[in-house]
């Protein structure tokens, strides 16, 4: 079993492409399901369905929540579909398994008030501030997830276009820059990066005070600092900028398929979760200037 995950692993990493998160995520799941399989003596390649339905249950058991659970069968049945695919077994066991229904979350949404607040936290009095109130500001000028912003190099910006091209593996858009972002983007880049970055060979946009190229933890870790700063109470995240920038743009007249397009999703449904606060926003038009209302 171990060399066919590792071979399993080795494909969806090198033929499918998927981001390494995803693929720290499926490996989490195989090795998971891989311990079960040895504890209760079971053999992977005859495992029937019912027993596989007894290890989703086992999951549901040990607390696992739905969202995890309905991972894991993703992850399963891919490592399956490929056993099938290389004639290692015949059937596949997750076949007409279903997998949990996961409720969509409403996101975090951070009031207008409440972003300049945050904005106005990071001060251009050194080179770390420059930085942060450049990373915060382009975070919600441009919807962009974590792993885009901190993938960037100086080449994607465009300062005097006003536009950052951000690329996924075979896809690339375009997302225009605000003029407040633009200013605190071209500070940034003209009097901070040179001095942070120790070898001008170095890519990355943005960098942390070794000069290397700033990681997801240490993005969260800013965010976190400067929400402190701001002494705002909600629980906010590098995500939550982007459920913002999405929910004003909506709310202030902004159309769903334009909305998507600088989002990066593939799927209109990803975007229309933002539907219900452009709802409460045309509740608050309507009362306000219906003579009737």
């Amino acid at each position: 079993m171990e060399k066919q995950i590792n071979n399993f692993l080795d494909f969806i990493r090198d033929d499918k492409k998927l981001s390494d998160n995803t693929w720290q995520s499926y490996k989490r799941d195989i090795n998971l399901f891989k311990d079960y399989i040895n504890e209760h003596n079971l053999n992977y390649l005859k495992i029937s369905e019912e027993e596989m339905k007894q290890y989703f249950l086992y999951l549901q058991e040990i607390g696992r929540k739905t969202s995890t659970i309905s991972r894991n069968v993703a992850s399963i049945r891919s490592f399956y579909q490929y056993l099938v695919r290389n004639k290692k077994i015949k059937k596949d066991p997750t076949g007409k398994i279903q997998s949990p229904k996961v409720e969509k979350r409403v996101p975090c949404v951070l009031s207008s008030k409440e972003i300049e607040l945050l904005l106005d936290q990071p001060k251009n009095i050194d080179l770390k501030g420059t930085r942060d109130k450049a990373m915060l500001e382009f975070a919600y000028a441009t919807g962009m997830r974590v792993s885009e912003i901190i993938g960037l190099n100086i080449d994607d910006i465009n300062i005097k276009e006003g536009i950052v091209t951000c690329k996924n593996k075979t896809k690339q858009r375009n997302i225009p820059l605000g003029s407040l972002s633009l200013k605190a983007l071209a500070d940034y880049i003209e009097h901070s990066r040179p001095i942070l970055i120790k070898d001008e060979n170095v890519k990355a946009l943005f960098v942390n005070t070794n000069g290397k190229r700033l990681t997801r933890q240490g993005f969260w870790k800013i965010v976190k600092f400067y929400k402190e700063q701001a002494h705002i109470s909600k629980d906010i995240t590098p995500h939550v900028l982007r459920h913002s920038f999405a929910t004003h743009l909506l709310q202030n007249g902004a159309d769903l398929k334009s909305i998507q397009t600088m989002l990066g999703h593939s799927d209109i449904s990803s975007t229309q979760v933002y539907m219900q606060f452009q709802d409460e926003s045309i509740k608050n038009i309507y009362k306000n200037a219906h003579p009737r209302a």
